[in-house]
């Protein structure tokens, strides 16, 4: 009962923006995002990349792939007869990432699509691997399951998702209550927030490979591989 109360909890908020608004907030930050978050969230995400097991031949999938570090370096790992893929919801960010690739020569080795994860634009069994770095938490708490559901769908038998998420598996600290505060205070702003990052995978009947505890900035995170197998 425990575990079913932590999934529904109250306490994971919702997020109070619209989608068009998250459009318009990535588009305008987005020749400065890295500028404004690169220190906070790169290290972390590529720390999460390396937890995730890529081989040569794989087909990938990076779920808000801002402004394109990390779906590069998977376009470089898979190789050259594999393609990469990726979704995110701001057209801007989609254009910064075209320029990276771009300037890498990854140009031809990654599709990009602007859209949104609750309906992944896929066929079922596309993917090895689904990579997603600071933006499960994006997602308003009904849709959390949605997208994970949406994941399992285009995964293939015995595929794995590696994430890095804000977490609020960790307890409450100050730093905690302080964040969540600003989040509902200026959602359109801090629009990201803690979420029961490995509840909700193994309610969506994820298995869990790996968990790693982080701290960003004294708030509580976690990478996690699952698989969507036993």
């Amino acid at each position: 009962m425990l575990e079913e109360s932590k999934s529904q909890s109250p306490t994971m908020l919702p997020v109070p923006r619209t989608k068009e608004e998250a459009k318009q907030f990535y588009d305008r930050i987005s020749r400065l995002y890295d500028y404004l978050t690169g220190a906070f969230e790169q290290k972390y995400a590529e720390m999460a990349l390396d937890r995730l097991p890529l081989e040569e031949g794989q087909t990938v999938l990076e779920i808000g792939f801002g402004t394109g570090h990390c779906l590069k370096q998977i376009a470089e790992r898979i190789g050259q007869a594999s393609k990469a893929y990726g979704i995110d919801i701001s057209p801007g960010m989609l254009e910064v990432t075209k320029e990276r690739l771009d300037k890498a020569g990854l140009t031809n080795r990654v599709k990009l699509y602007c859209g949104d994860a609750v309906s992944l634009p896929y066929d079922g069994d596309a993917f090895d691997a689904v990579f997603m770095s600071f933006t499960l938490e994006l997602f308003d708490t009904p849709e959390v399951p949605k997208v994970l559901c949406e994941i399992k769908k285009v995964l293939k038998s015995g595929g794995k998702l590696g994430l890095v998420s804000m977490s609020k598996e960790n307890g409450g600290s100050i730093m905690l209550r302080l964040y969540e505060w600003a989040h509902m205070k200026w959602p359109k702003y801090i629009d990201c927030r803690p979420i029961y990052v490995e509840q909700s995978l193994k309610d969506a009947g994820y298995k869990i490979k790996s968990s790693e505890k982080i701290k960003l900035l004294g708030l509580p995170g976690e990478i996690i591989v699952a698989s969507n197998a036993e």
